[in-house]
């Protein structure tokens, strides 16, 4: 009987070989190794800086690498206000990131358009871009980004690679 495990190797060893399957692998290296885009457009973009520093240590999830280039970040964390008019920068900013990319909702505001029932505030991000998880607060504890950054690995860990890949013929 075949069990079905989140973790990136078999617990089989023959002598110096780690028997595992491909899709587990790579998923393995994904999810240890996500690199945020920030995309701080309010208050929450502080709570997102101090889960960068030295109290919280978001390295411990493998997510320090902060790149402000979309080419070479595969997670865009949204903190804050999402007016329309930043909405198609946001957006722009999300086309340009490479396959495989994920998107988390910082904050109140983010995720639903919080206190701000105005004709400039967009009423979520999810409207312009597919939402992978939704961090609830006004602004959210550095702690809750971290445990949505926990969320998503897992969600990363159980993705179908080898099906997804394109063949060239």
């Amino acid at each position: 009987m075949q069990t079905r495990t989140e973790i990136g190797y078999n617990s089989k060893v023959e002598g110096d070989v780690v028997v595992t399957r491909l899709d587990a692998a790579i998923n393995w290296f994904r999810k240890n190794s996500l690199w945020p885009m920030p995309m701080g457009l309010a208050c929450c973009a502080i709570e997102l800086m101090a889960a960068g520093a030295s109290r919280f240590d978001i390295a411990r999830f493998g997510a320090e690498v902060m790149r402000f280039s979309p080419r070479q970040s595969d997670v865009m964390i949204v903190a804050g206000t999402v007016t329309y008019k930043m909405a198609l920068a946001v957006k722009r900013i999300y086309d340009q990131m490479a396959e495989p990319k994920w998107v988390i909702a910082m904050g109140a505001c983010a995720s639903t358009g919080g206190m701000y029932r105005s004709y400039a505030v967009l009423q979520g991000v999810d409207n312009i871009l597919p939402v992978d998880v939704y961090v609830a607060g006004c602004p959210p504890r550095p702690e809750a980004l971290l445990d949505a950054l926990i969320k998503l690995q897992s969600q990363v860990a159980t993705e179908p690679v080898l099906s997804t890949w394109k063949t060239v013929s």
